[in-house]
């Protein structure tokens, strides 16, 4: 097996150096991603009811992606796909997301973004909400070490949550071992229903463990970690942040901010964390050696009354919202900051996919990928530097929503196969009817708001588009093997 097993070989034979030439070009990286924030939230996107000077500040200065997309419309898939370079859905996770005292989802000799840059001698960190799974029981004890973790995915140090803050248990989690045992009770959700926002579900907790405090700290934390790192030795963090997902629970001091409730507070408060990291970077003189990529894991949910008939989408004009096949569901804001690299102030259009981080740090830092890893990852390099490229990078892109259900794109058209949004949005199940579409095609050229299904019009489209997801499904890859 290639995978880890040859990573952690890389580093016996002394192979992590890299050369000085490929060393001169090879960046710091600092990945972050945002939990359920819209494609609409960000100024630089469109939104205009709340300040997001840091996200717009890597907009003007980088690159900004108009059809970047999640390869999951919720939380874990999209986290395996990030770090491995692969589709969840070739695991045992078909549906849905993990549930805080999950096992490990990834397997033990998987080759991931930080085992990679690892090997290559990066110093690793994962600071935030991991949502993978902790252990190998078919439920964690977290009175004992969390093995497999971060620590066996390539990560030389974590500190943050095991899964996303409104789930159950409320601990937080140094490298391997939890800061408290959850031999208390979490305090009352204010509210009971997560479309309200303020939501969290009751169990246990660490005594004095506080929602609202968490944020704060992994960014103080993410700070740290930047803060203690050499000038002579690249580093990767990964800041998978736990905002704006439910609860929303901003601190006082970003409270009432915004004219949109604790939402459009908590998003302020998401910016100004990555201001600080930003600012960290920036003490350190690091900012301009340093590859910064922010991007979102999935669409966000609609905003409670009275909030919605202000005026703000989160998530655009796209169709539908977390959760969905729709547009809204996958789509998601994606920046990338790299001086001298990559051209500032412009945007790019093509369809990218967030399991094309892993060929594209490979890429990156001269490491030629095995077929046997990241078997659903492109290399968007030339992407990053602003050059032209006359084809797609991407041959087509599969999107998995919340229930399950399939969606496929290539260029304009996207196939989803089913009728509804196989997510949160009505109908999530559509019978056919008789003599009826089957499923769904969209021109998202002529109809990006997905209003217009092509399904019987265009069968031919249809034949082609389902052979393909078929092909991906039965080969367990999308990316063409390399040549002999």
């Amino acid at each position: 097996m290639f995978r880890t097993t040859c990573v952690w070989l890389l580093a016996l034979t002394g192979w992590t150096t890299l050369p000085s030439a490929v060393q001169a070009e090879t960046p710091n990286i600092v990945l972050i991603l945002a939990d359920d924030m819209g494609y609409g939230d960000p100024g630089c996107y469109g939104g205009k009811l709340m300040r997001t000077p840091h996200l717009d500040r890597l907009a003007r200065e980088g690159l900004r992606f108009t059809d970047a997309h999640s390869p999951s419309a919720v939380c874990t898939p999209t986290r395996y796909g990030l770090m491995t370079g692969r589709y969840c859905w070739r695991t045992r996770l078909q549906r849905g997301v993990l549930v805080g005292d999950s096992p490990a989802l990834i397997e033990r000799d998987r080759l991931t973004i930080a085992s990679l840059l690892k090997a290559k001698g990066y110093a690793t960190a994962v600071v935030g909400k991991w949502h993978l799974g902790l252990g190998s029981d078919t439920q964690t004890d977290f009175s004992q070490p969390l093995r497999p973790g971060p620590l066996d995915t390539g990560f030389d140090q974590f500190f943050g949550i095991p899964a996303s803050l409104d789930m159950v248990p409320y601990v937080l989690v140094q490298n391997d071992r939890v800061l408290a045992l959850p031999t208390a009770q979490s305090e009352k959700s204010p509210k009971s229903n997560y479309f309200d926002g303020v939501f969290w579900r009751e169990g246990p907790a660490a005594p004095g463990f506080r929602h609202r405090e968490v944020l704060p700290e992994l960014t103080r934390r993410a700070e740290q970690f930047l803060l203690q790192q050499s000038a002579d030795r690249r580093f990767f963090l990964y800041f998978p942040l736990t905002s704006p997902h439910t609860p929303w629970v901003p601190t006082d001091e970003f409270l009432k901010s915004t004219p949109l409730g604790e939402y459009g507070d908590f998003v302020t408060q998401t910016d100004a964390a990555v201001g600080r990291v930003l600012a960290a970077l920036e003490s350190r003189q690091l900012l301009d050696k340093t590859l910064v990529i922010f991007t979102s894991d999935n669409g966000a949910i609609p905003l409670p009354e009275p909030y919605a008939a202000s005026g703000h989408k989160p998530n655009g004009d796209w169709r539908g919202q977390k959760g969905d096949c729709w547009e809204a569901g996958h789509r998601v804001p994606y920046l990338v900051r790299w001086p001298g690299h990559t051209p500032a102030g412009q945007t790019c259009d093509q369809t990218i996919c967030h399991t094309d981080f892993l060929a594209t740090f490979a890429a990156i830092v001269d490491h030629p990928l095995a077929d046997d890893a990241a078997e659903d990852s492109y290399n968007l390099l030339p992407l990053y530097r602003g050059q032209s490229v006359p084809e797609p990078i991407r041959e087509a892109t599969v999107f998995h929503s919340a229930d399950g259900a399939f969606a496929i794109r290539k260029g304009n058209w996207k196939a989803i196969l089913h009728l509804g949004s196989g997510g949160f949005s009505q109908p999530k199940q559509e019978a056919a009817k008789p003599g009826g579409p089957t499923g769904q095609l969209y021109d998202l050229a002529a109809d990006p708001a997905e209003t217009q299904n092509l399904w019987q019009e265009r069968p031919t489209i249809v034949a082609e588009l389902s052979t393909l997801l078929r092909q991906y499904r039965e080969s367990g890859r999308s990316r063409p093997r390399q040549s002999p």
